[in-house]
């Protein structure tokens, strides 16, 4: 395995002076190590995998030196439009290193949504016609390859993609990537979850963003006997649960539709919110479950602390939105977005973190859709 301390000593000796991109469980141990040596103006978090090669092509124009982005393959469908419209050699030909998780790769078990990703990245990374290594795990050949990638880049006017497999990197010396403000008086998210769902109640449809969120909620419903059956789990797609809801609430004019989202999902496309507001759904409800955090692949920081996120949305076009710490007071904010009407928007204040041993939905994707479906159609009948 490869210490990330060298490794990023050794992208400072190729003339890499920037890291932007979107945290990957896969590269959590690069990211602690980058976060905790690097100053703020060295490295960005993303809003979303396309931005970041934005980030890079911009640090290059004024530098005249190619940046590092990283991303988690499932993401990389957001990077592909401007690697190929902008930074592509047979365009503008910007040099940059793009360092790729390489989740669901053949032959390593992963969850259902990285397995068909993971098993066409060689084709994929082959039809873009771009120059790309798998890094290799070893220092001495992993120096080789970075120094051959950084060459090429260079020389081609290109993007250099590197594939990096689970296990390539060892842990950083100080993998602590904690929220830096007091959040001990916040309530978890698992917490604000139980309280909100209560105070939603049954018969309505509910949309549930990757990660911690949807596999929490499954919990729930086990747990407690309640009815998950309208319950759409988005168990990939980063960013996409608000639209899948609004797609729904769209041919739901009876059925309320709630989208419980989190702060890094909205982020990566909070242009969503204002075509929702513009078609505005009377029965979309959209809850931003707020840690402040990229929980689920390192717990590195988002940019949400300086988002103002009820004042955010209202200026987007929702008709009502609010926030709170306090889950005492769920019960009265999902009664003032009902009386408000949708779309209506609530942010939810938790803190980092989740209970140790949480499990997974025991249905595939397509067993998950096949009951959600039905059970709407049962209700419509």
């Amino acid at each position: 395995m490869l210490d990330p301390a060298w490794f990023v000593r050794l992208c400072g000796d190729q003339g890499i002076t920037l890291y932007t991109g979107v945290p990957d469980s896969l590269l959590k141990q690069l990211n602690a190590e980058i976060m905790h040596t690097l100053p703020r103006r060295q490295h960005i978090i993303a809003a979303n995998e396309g931005a970041a090669v934005g980030i890079a092509i911009g640090h290059y124009l004024r530098t005249a030196t190619p940046g590092l982005v990283y991303l988690q393959n499932s993401g990389f469908g957001n990077a592909v439009n401007p690697l190929m419209s902008l930074a592509d050699p047979d365009v503008y030909g910007i040099p940059m290193l793009v360092l790729v998780g390489w989740r669901g790769q053949v032959g390593v078990p992963d969850e259902p949504q990285h397995v068909k990703q993971g098993r066409v990245m060689d084709d994929l990374l082959d039809a873009l016609d771009l120059p790309w290594a798998v890094l290799p795990k070893e220092s001495a050949d992993a120096a080789q390859c970075l120094k051959t990638a950084v060459t090429t880049a260079v020389e081609r006017s290109s993007p250099y993609i590197l594939m990096v497999e689970k296990g390539t990197f060892a842990d950083a010396s100080n993998m602590d990537l904690g929220h830096k403000e007091p959040t001990e008086e916040l309530p978890s998210r698992e917490e604000a979850l139980v309280a909100l769902a209560e105070a939603v109640g049954d018969g309505v449809t509910i949309v549930s963003t990757t990660g911690m969120l949807s596999r929490e909620l499954f919990e729930h419903r086990q747990r407690s006997g309640t009815d998950g059956s309208r319950d759409f789990l988005t168990v990939g797609g980063m960013g996409h649960a608000c639209s899948i809801a609004l797609g729904l609430a769209m041919n739901e004019p009876d059925r309320e539709v709630w989208c419980l989202d989190g702060d890094g999902a909205a982020l990566m496309h909070l242009g969503s919110l204002a075509v929702i507001a513009d078609h505005a759904p009377s029965t979309y409800f959209h809850v931003v479950f707020n840690n402040g955090v990229h929980d689920s692949v390192g717990a590195q920081p988002t940019s949400i602390s300086a988002v103002d996120v009820p004042a955010t949305a209202r200026a987007l076009g929702y008709r009502y939105a609010r926030a709170t710490a306090d889950i005492s007071t769920i019960s009265d904010a999902v009664a003032q977005m009902r009386a408000n009407a949708g779309p209506a928007l609530l942010e939810l204040r938790v803190r980092p973190g989740n209970r140790p041993g949480i499990g997974r939905p025991t249905r595939t994707p397509r067993e998950s859709k096949q009951t959600f479906m039905s059970a709407l159609r049962a209700g419509s009948t």
